[in-house]
């Protein structure tokens, strides 16, 4: 997505030490206890970031968490050494906290104890704002102009002690936090969408943790080359066993077992241990030795009766609606109806620079034209949307819209392409009328008054929209 108010690139910095230099991890209660009094004589918004070690261990745990306030400083802390930092909570939980991809990071701090009152998500305003790329480097190179060191994001943060370069690396990611903060702000309040950001920062807040996905197995790479049912159901019984070994001994899933071999176990059907090991993957000596582990998981397999195995495809989300290419199939006047409600709301995304999933979830979106309300009046398909989950900034763009392309006749007064009399479409009206979006975002938003986009949220807070 290309957004014409985005700003050109100003002359690159690099940023290659915080300014306070590198700071000590803090792994001791006595020094925890120094920082939270530090940071509650701080000024302004908190950034908070966290390092995982996603692809090295199970777990999704934090092992460093980076803490940075106006006239405190910033603050590593390990979250082995120290793993309850309520003392933090107690003294910074309702200020305004900065993250970027808050989302990702949330989960790993509640373990903490750390839950932020308000926040305000850098990446996801970037996204709002129509930023192409919207990592954490790119964001503060085009906005600010500097460049952060970016060589160690997928590193083992579990190793200790951390290597000083990681540690630096680590400082510089909450080293401009805020100051990104402020200027998207203001380049929210300046495009109209400030309303809009503070609902979905609130909605980030307010969100439940994730419901585990029903069949996570169905993500392993390559399962589309399990043809049958039987084969579906021994990549089931071999991603099973891997799981349980990787959970326990806390290794990233694909350091135990790739996703390559059990395809190429499922598909080559090994009649025992002798044959499994002659395959690639298998021949070296970390996997002969676990090679009855995948034997039995196989023979599990072959042994279910066919009322146990896996039907060959899965409902998307676990709505009992069926995948979206399949909606031909199934209905195809469902089908059609989708196609418009994509092409309405993808109009209303592409005017307001901002991706479609930001403007509303498209399970919502497939729920809606899969069983649309009995009269799909623009009140009736906004409850619908609330009732989703949707802000109110969303349902005050797209009701409208989605309510005219839901229609497989013409309505009263409008055509079949959903004009009405004045020859102005759904879509063209939604598009039209930012400000009465910009309204509902405000209405319940954060606060009656629009803040100072440059200073603290207000004291409500806002969520990504998928």
């Amino acid at each position: 997505m290309t957004d014409a108010a985005e700003p050109v690139s100003p002359a690159v910095t690099p940023l290659l030490e915080p300014v306070e230099g590198t700071p000590p991890v803090i792994s001791d209660a006595r020094a925890l206890a120094d920082v939270a009094v530090r940071l509650a004589a701080g000024e302004g918004p908190v950034a908070f970031d966290a390092e995982r070690a996603s692809g090295y261990r199970y777990s999704q745990r934090a092992y460093l968490v980076q803490v940075r306030r106006r006239g405190s400083g910033t603050a590593l802390i390990d979250p082995i050494a120290l793993p309850d930092l309520s003392v933090i909570q107690e003294k910074v939980g309702g200020i305004e906290w900065v993250l970027h991809a808050a989302s990702q990071d949330l989960p790993c701090l509640a373990e903490l104890g750390l839950r932020p009152a308000t926040l305000f998500d850098t990446e996801l305003a970037g996204r709002l704002l129509g930023y192409e790329r919207v990592g954490l480097g790119m964001m503060v190179e085009r906005v600010l102009g500097f460049g952060l060191e970016k060589g160690h994001s997928a590193a083992d943060w579990s190793t200790r002690p951390l290597p000083e370069p990681w540690l630096r690396y680590a400082a510089l990611d909450v080293e401009l936090l805020v100051e990104l903060r402020d200027a998207l702000a203001i380049e929210l309040a300046q495009t109209g969408k400030l309303g809009f950001a503070h609902q979905e920062f609130a909605a980030i807040v307010a969100a439940p943790p994730r419901e585990p996905r029903a069949e996570p197995w169905r993500r392993t790479s390559g399962i589309h080359r399990a043809r049958s049912r039987r084969q579906l159901a021994s990549v089931r019984a071999m991603w099973t066993a891997r799981d349980k070994i990787a959970r326990t001994r806390d290794i990233a899933p694909g350091r135990v077992l790739p996703d390559s071999a059990i395809i190429d176990a499922v598909l080559n059907a090994p009649a025992d241990a002798t044959e499994l090991v002659k395959l690639p993957v298998f021949s070296g000596p970390r996997l002969r030795r676990s090679a009855a582990v995948w034997m039995a998981a196989l023979a599990e397999a072959a042994a279910l009766p066919d009322s146990d195995l896996p039907p060959a495809t899965a409902s998307t989300g676990g709505d009992g609606l069926p995948p979206p290419n399949r909606w031909a199939e199934r209905d195809p006047i469902a089908a059609a109806r989708l196609a418009r409600v994509r092409a309405s709301v993808n109009a209303i995304a592409t005017a307001h620079h901002m991706p479609v999933e930001n403007l509303v979830e498209p399970a919502l979106t497939r729920r809606v034209a899969w069983s649309p309300p009995g009269e799909p009046a623009e009140a009736s398909v906004a409850d619908a949307l609330r009732a989703g989950g949707a802000r109110a900034w969303q349902v005050a763009l797209t009701a409208t819209a989605i309510a005219g392309a839901l229609p497989e006749r013409p309505a009263t007064g409008q055509s079949a392409t959903g004009q009405s009399a004045t020859g102005q479409s759904a879509t063209e009206r939604a598009v039209a009328a930012p400000a009465t979006a910009e309204r509902a975002a405000t209405e319940p938003g954060p606060s009656s008054a629009e803040p100072d986009p440059a200073g603290p949220a207000p004291s409500r807070p806002a969520v990504d929209a998928p």
